[in-house]
């Protein structure tokens, strides 16, 4: 009689490599160079893509289980949070001038990277960037949705959250990101790992997902919580994916050093004009803040990464061009920022304000060498306007970097008194700058950022031809309730009436 053999059980990386890599075939009847036509106009040479590696070699079953098993957490506690009336839980509705500004400027962007996921893995030969990228890309939109969903209950009270879709396109402060994510998307692939795998998913995401979520949950928003939790170990692996992405090109061939070391300088100064938002909301959004701004970025920019650059450093890699000047701005961007948020408020779909006396001084214990000498100041005076009925607002249009697109509030590395302005002449042309850092990454491709499409010029052409509530239409903002102060606002009204029904007898 014939025994049975028990079939070995395939390991870890057998598995792997039958459901990725053996799903791969060889061209015939079209050169691979017509089937990837985008993997050598950078000029990275590769050698063996047999060489690139997937540190978590996760299969597609696994995957679609993984997820799906989050997926019912997710859901789960987002509908508790529902119908337990989680949007009286916050601390004070200011809280939800952050939420708006994620859900405008930071959603959006993981959907264009689910987008750009989608293209790169098609342009990439390799069997193994493939099924990494379409795995990142499932990701990114399931990341979008589940955000959006998230804050989907607070749209039913409160006012901001309705066009986000038109804030991300149209109005001016969430162009950083949407040029972010514009120019990483009509760049190269491997321009495209680098843009998003190191600076939103190293740079940008580090600084959001772990110490923004941590005041999410210390300002009762579990909603936020668990979509940020959720997604951080998704996070966890794109990091790796981008790491995986650098170490492979820096090791097919020496020629690509330069270019990798042009495209981090670029990007890392991208990714940090990006979290000029994040600053401002972890400083002066949260109403019960866990750390400052520049205690996040001691933690998760210096030491986590000091030890990239260190890691780095054995291919001939160095830290960012930009990496001394944005040390420099730490202590001041989060409040040059909300400077300009407050000036510009009726352009905004969201609401600001005036920090307390208990804000100022928490900010001065935080920021010791600046904040009193530079910003509370400057406050004291706005209030002092406020109180006099006579509220500073900033009608005039903000000078735009061609670049990264914000507004050209920032100071000189080297002296917190002067407004850093750059500008260039190409083609009789000039274009103005906000830092040298954006100036240089203009200068190094001129042709692709004299095309940005810029907010501002937008309110002196058709359709709206420098009516000021023609563009609030085209920007879907609802003048008086979307934007401007928090005091006085229905918000803020709508909040301390819902709290108090639901905390007493009346």
């Amino acid at each position: 009689m014939d025994m049975k053999v028990a079939k070995k059980k395939l390991g870890t990386k057998e598995k792997y490599r039958l459901m990725t890599r053996d799903l791969g075939w060889e061209t015939t009847y079209q050169t691979k160079e017509d089937v990837f036509p985008y993997v050598g106009y950078e000029g990275i040479k590769i050698h063996d893509w047999d060489k690139w590696e997937d540190p978590f070699r996760l299969t597609m079953d696994s995957y679609w289980k993984y997820q799906a098993e989050k997926e019912r957490k997710f859901y789960a506690i987002i509908d508790a949070h529902a119908q337990n009336n989680g949007h009286l839980n916050l601390t004070d509705a200011r809280y939800l001038s952050a939420l708006k500004i994620f859900l405008q400027a930071i959603s959006p962007g993981e959907y264009a990277a689910h987008k750009g996921f989608a293209r790169v893995g098609r342009e990439f030969p390799g069997v193994g960037t493939q099924v990494a990228c379409q795995m990142q890309a499932i990701d990114e939109i399931r990341h979008a949705q589940t955000q959006i969903h998230a804050m989907s209950n607070y749209n039913r009270y409160y006012n901001g959250f309705h066009a986000f879709a038109d804030t991300r396109d149209r109005i001016w402060y969430t162009s950083v990101a949407r040029s972010f994510f514009d120019d990483s998307m009509s760049a190269g692939p491997f321009e495209f790992m680098i843009a998003i795998g190191f600076s939103f998913e190293y740079v940008l995401t580090n600084l959001l997902f772990v110490p923004f979520m941590s005041g999410a949950a210390y300002n009762g928003d579990m909603a936020t919580v668990t979509f940020g939790f959720s997604a951080q170990s998704d996070e966890a692996r794109h990091m790796t994916l981008g790491l995986e992405c650098i170490k492979f090109m820096l090791e097919q061939d020496p020629a690509n050093l330069p270019i990798v070391q042009e495209w981090i300088d670029k990007w890392f100064w991208r990714g940090f004009r990006v979290l000029g938002l994040v600053s401002t909301m972890m400083d002066y959004m949260l109403p019960k803040r866990v750390m400052s701004w520049r205690e996040a970025w001691e933690i998760y920019g210096v030491e986590n990464g000091g030890a990239l650059f260190k890691d780095l450093a054995r291919y001939g890699i160095k830290p960012p061009k930009g990496w001394d000047d944005a040390e420099k701005a730490i202590d001041h961007m989060s409040h040059q920022f909300m400077l300009g948020l407050y000036q510009w408020s009726f352009g905004t779909a969201f609401h600001s304000w005036i920090p307390s006396e208990d804000d100022m001084d928490w900010l001065s214990a935080k920021y010791p060498e600046t904040f009193d000498k530079y910003y509370r100041p400057r406050w004291k005076h706005i209030k002092k306007l406020a109180d006099a009925g006579t509220p500073f607002k900033n009608y005039g249009l903000a000078k735009l970097c061609q670049t990264c697109q914000l507004p050209c509030v920032f100071t000189e590395p080297d002296d917190p008194t002067l407004t850093c302005h750059r500008e260039t002449v190409y083609k009789d042309e000039t274009y103005h700058f906000c830092s040298d850092g954006c100036q240089h990454i203009f200068e190094h491709e001129p042709e692709k950022y004299v095309q940005a499409w810029l907010p501002m010029p937008q309110i002196f052409q058709d359709p709206i031809n420098g009516d000021l509530g023609e563009w609030m239409k085209w920007v879907s903002l609802i003048d008086g309730k979307d934007n401007g102060d928090y005091a006085g606002s229905e918000d803020q009204k709508n909040f301390e009436t819902w709290r108090g029904m639901a905390t007493s007898n009346q």
